[in-house]
């Protein structure tokens, strides 16, 4: 039997409004590391989104390679993958390969051809087990629109039809080295039926379509190892599945039970368990249920029972819920003055019972970077505003359309 240890999400060098992520990263890696020992993990596979940014900081990049040093140590026979997402720049990722390989470590950016033709020794990576390849994983990134085959626009859903065509290919070129081996699956998307955090990832695909069916990865695959959607969840029968991030990236991930998953290959159906990875530090909803009035929040977060001198990186987040009744229009403002008292970070404040669907909207929504939302979240939203209710399918229609063209 083969045990694979299947994350992703990682987003090392991640800030949230403004807090370094740095000591969670590290201690919830840490982690991991026991997790690789504990269990005898044959291989590691980490389904994209490896750092945050396109242009990660010499501090994120550094972590990395600390973690990969100190998995090879702990297990030199295991087999290390990392695959490009959505969040990483794969020329970036893949530059110091023939390093990583040196300590088994494989990375896959951008699907590889060559006169035409789908280069697979380098997304096919064999499972070693006594010398002998016991399993194999072919392993693709977030599906870029150099990876894709064209585009003919005349075709209904294009996009579909071309992750599905991208797959195919890989799959054929893979088949005559499998051998009738365990085969793993890697990819990088959004999966129809999958739940996504509000706020925290982007609707990546191109051409306008937000997400692709299940059936669009080649069943020989034992199990399908997906990374983009940050709640650890299976999809459809249990083959195609996604583990999850490591730590909540978002204050709407604050319920999830956040972990990886244990593959185990080669004795019939694949067996899947989630591991659950602790938290480094506390996230907490205040009040747990329901809202509260501004004025109480001083007494919620005295009842934390908090050690003054926490230092920051050890100082829980907290997502505040208020009522809206008799609030005022600088509350967000007063929050985090009376936060100020105490040893907590406030990343997210919300108001419910809103009168106003719009206002509850812009109000409900996290702290982010323009270039990190979502355009058709900024079309939804301008469109409500403007016009005073939301947009119907055939405004989306037109906006998706004038997008793909612009995207061309």
């Amino acid at each position: 039997m083969i045990r694979v240890l299947h994350t992703g999400d990682w987003h090392i060098g991640q800030s949230l409004r403004g807090y370094s992520r740095t000591h969670e990263h590290a201690r919830a890696l840490a982690h991991l590391e026991a997790i690789v020992v504990g269990h005898e993990v044959d291989a590691l596979v980490v389904a994209g989104d490896v750092y945050d940014s396109q242009n990660p900081s010499g501090e994120a990049q550094a972590l990395l390679y600390e973690v990969l040093v100190r998995l090879h140590r702990a297990r030199p026979s295991m087999t290390i993958v990392l695959t490009a997402g959505n969040h990483d720049a794969a020329g970036r990722l893949e530059a110091p390969s023939p390093i990583l390989e040196a300590i088994g470590v494989r990375v896959i950016g951008n699907v590889r051809r060559r006169d035409g033709a789908l280069s697979i020794e380098r997304h096919l990576v064999p499972i070693l087990r006594n010398g002998h390849v016991a399993a194999q994983i072919l392993a693709v990134s977030y599906p870029t629109a150099a990876c894709l085959p064209p585009l003919r626009r005349e075709e209904g859903s294009p996009i579909v039809r071309a992750v599905r065509a991208l797959y195919a290919q890989v799959m054929e070129a893979a088949t005559p080295h499998l051998s009738g081996l365990p085969l793993l699956l890697t990819g990088h998307l959004h999966v129809a039926g999958g739940t996504e955090s509000e706020g925290a990832e982007r609707r990546i695909l191109v051409g306008g379509e937000h997400a692709v069916p299940p059936d669009v990865f080649p069943g020989e695959a034992d199990y399908v190892a997906l990374g983009h959607l940050h709640k650890a969840q299976t999809i459809g029968g249990g083959m195609v599945r996604y583990s999850g991030s490591l730590i909540p990236l978002s204050a709407t991930e604050q319920p999830y039970a956040h972990g990886v998953s244990l593959v185990t290959l080669g004795d019939g159906p694949a067996r899947v368990e989630h591991i659950a990875i602790p938290r480094p530090v506390p996230f907490l909803r205040l009040p747990p249920r329901g809202d509260m009035r501004l004025s109480e929040l001083g007494d919620h977060l005295k009842a934390l029972g908090l050690d003054p001198a926490l230092p920051m990186e050890e100082r829980p987040y907290i997502q505040v819920r208020l009522a809206r009744e008799g609030l005022g229009p600088g509350h967000r403002a007063e929050v985090d003055r009376i936060a100020e008292g105490f040893p907590v970070r406030i990343v997210d404040t919300r108001v419910t019972a809103a009168a106003d669907p719009v206002a509850e909207a812009v109000d409900a929504a996290p702290l982010v970077r323009l270039s990190e939302r979502d355009p058709e979240d900024l079309f939804r939203l301008a469109f409500a505003r403007v016009r005073g209710t939301p947009p119907e399918p055939a405004h989306l229609e037109v906006f998706h359309r004038v997008r793909a063209e612009a995207e061309a």
